[in-house]
């Protein structure tokens, strides 16, 4: 009996075609690629033509370069070695550039050039399409913030700190040093007082060095120790203050920066579930959802999302000629600063405060705690759990990092020292005060029954599956943890080609 063979499809790489299959018939009418080149199509790139020169030699099309590029972000493809090696290998690449082949010089200098002043309004484009088509609101939105790790070197930094602890270190040498010259200049040396350095500059090192050589360059019997530190001094105290001044002028309020890429902060990351993290130069990227689209989204160099919000609501009114009319946040946006700004631009406002979750836990509460005083408005005072009055005694204005002004009213107990709940009400030394921000309470109970009412609730629920899913998709499922380009300018056309893919990828989920 003749033994069986397999059965196979006919398999012949030289096979000729009568009728080659074309580019168009290979891609499937619901690929996401598709939806890149139907929305690209459709909005006005006339700020991106605007970006090139009349004269000189012909460019790819920056409608061909937009479209490589977007898809590129949603398929996860981002570095422009890979999508160069794409356009060349992957069909769906061919069929979107049209068979074109830009080398990665070409697709780099398009994103970090061409697309720094247009980006923005192509990105405002896209969500105008998509508000048009009923898929989001630019007028309700969910705000929020993550760090992303920047393109930069972790372990070369400057830090605030350092450069206060080097400056004091050099006023602390010039003062042993000054008053050395002192105790051995003469009535002819016509040595001064100690210059002041309440405020130390460059300015003020080189002419208290230059002093100080006039004097005990006179002098033959100088102690060799103070001769050692004054040759020192005077080849790098200035030129150090020099260096300490430019870089506090990069820090501006920040308190660290990166020295492979000035724009990036260090600040604490996630790494896992844990929150077991440290220190990396990031940004801060805070976004507004709609729907899980993206809105709006500005990159900042602080860690603190508090902060954030007046430049993120600003550039939200650029994009769309007005401020959103609700906003719903979580408890890192809940001052008194944030609040007022609101409160000024009529906009709703569904966000937490610190104490909101405390609060909505009734056996987690202190019961001394100041809202929990009675206030007897008629005498302006509050009672104390014992029944003493707590008299005002003035008030205390502070300001903010940002410059903005609080103002609190202080109110005292009359005797704590023999109180029985002395230690448990009054953990302070002496009589105990309390301050009140009368503006920030009235806020707080109006974010209060806001968060609290049947509204609200809902809110607050949908911000959770609203906002923060927009995050985990970009750096969980997309593997997006860390900026390739360097410079908050350049960071931020990253981020508008990551929230442009967002937003096509929902439109084609």
């Amino acid at each position: 009996m003749a033994s069986r063979k397999p059965t196979f499809k006919p398999y012949d790489q030289q096979q000729m075609m009568l009728l080659p299959p074309s580019l168009e018939e290979l891609v499937p009418k619901n690929h996401p690629v598709r939806v890149v080149n139907e929305v690209i199509n459709k909005i006005n790139l006339a700020p991106l033509h605007a970006s090139y020169k009349l004269t000189g030699a012909s460019s790819y099309h920056p409608q061909m370069l937009l479209k490589v590029l977007v898809y590129g972000y949603v398929s996860n493809v981002y570095s422009s070695r890979k999508i160069e090696a794409a356009c060349k290998e992957s069909i769906y690449f061919m069929w979107i550039s049209g068979m074109s082949y830009p080398d990665h010089n070409t697709i780099n200098r398009f994103r970090s050039d061409r697309l720094r002043e247009s980006l923005r309004s192509v990105f405002e484009e896209v969500v105008k399409l998509l508000a048009q088509e009923g898929l989001l609101s630019i007028e309700e939105v969910c705000v929020d913030g993550t760090k992303i790790e920047a393109n930069a070197n972790r372990y070369t930094f400057v830090w605030k700190k350092a450069i206060a602890t080097n400056k004091e270190k050099m006023k602390q040498q010039l003062k042993g040093i000054w008053e050395y010259a002192q105790s051995v200049a003469s009535k002819e040396d016509n040595l001064p007082d100690p210059p002041d350095f309440t405020t130390i500059t460059r300015e003020k090192v080189q002419c208290t060095v230059d002093k100080l050589n006039e004097v005990l360059g006179k002098k033959k019997d100088i102690d060799k120790k103070v001769k050692g530190k004054l040759s020192y001094a005077t080849k790098h105290f200035p030129q150090n203050m020099g260096k300490y001044e430019e870089q506090e002028q990069i820090l501006g309020e920040r308190n660290s920066y990166s020295k492979t890429d000035e724009g990036a902060t260090f600040m604490r990351l996630k790494e896992d579930h844990m929150r077991n993290g440290q220190l990396k130069p990031a940004y801060n990227v805070q976004i507004s959802s709609s729907n899980q689209f993206v809105v709006n989204y500005t990159i900042h160099p602080n860690p603190n999302d508090t902060t954030t919000l007046a430049a993120h609501i600003a550039q939200h009114e650029a994009s769309y000629q007005q401020a959103p009319k609700v906003i719903t946040a979580d408890a890192g946006y809940g001052s008194e600063e944030n609040y007022t700004l609101l409160e000024g631009k009529k906009v709703k406002a569904y966000i937490k405060y610190n104490l909101f979750d405390r609060q909505q836990n009734t056996n987690n509460q202190d019961p001394f705690s100041t809202d929990k005083l009675f206030y007897n408005a008629q005498e302006d005072c509050f009672i104390c759990p014992m029944g003493q009055q707590m008299n005002f005694i003035g008030e205390s204005k502070r300001k903010t990092s940002t410059g903005f002004e609080q103002t609190s009213r202080k109110y005292q107990a009359q005797n704590c020292g023999h109180c029985p709940l002395n230690g448990t009400c009054n953990k302070m030394e002496g009589n105990r005060i309390v301050q009140v921000n009368e503006r920030l309470e009235r806020q707080r109970k109006q974010a209060y029954e806001l968060l609290n009412s049947e509204e609200g609730i809902k809110r607050r629920k949908k911000r959770c599956y609203d906002v923060e899913p927009v995050f985990a998709n970009i750096k969980s499922n997309h593997g997006f943890k860390r900026f390739m380009l360097r410079g908050k300018h350049k960071v931020e056309i990253e981020f508008g080609l990551l929230a442009i893919a967002q937003n096509i990828r929902k439109k084609a989920s």
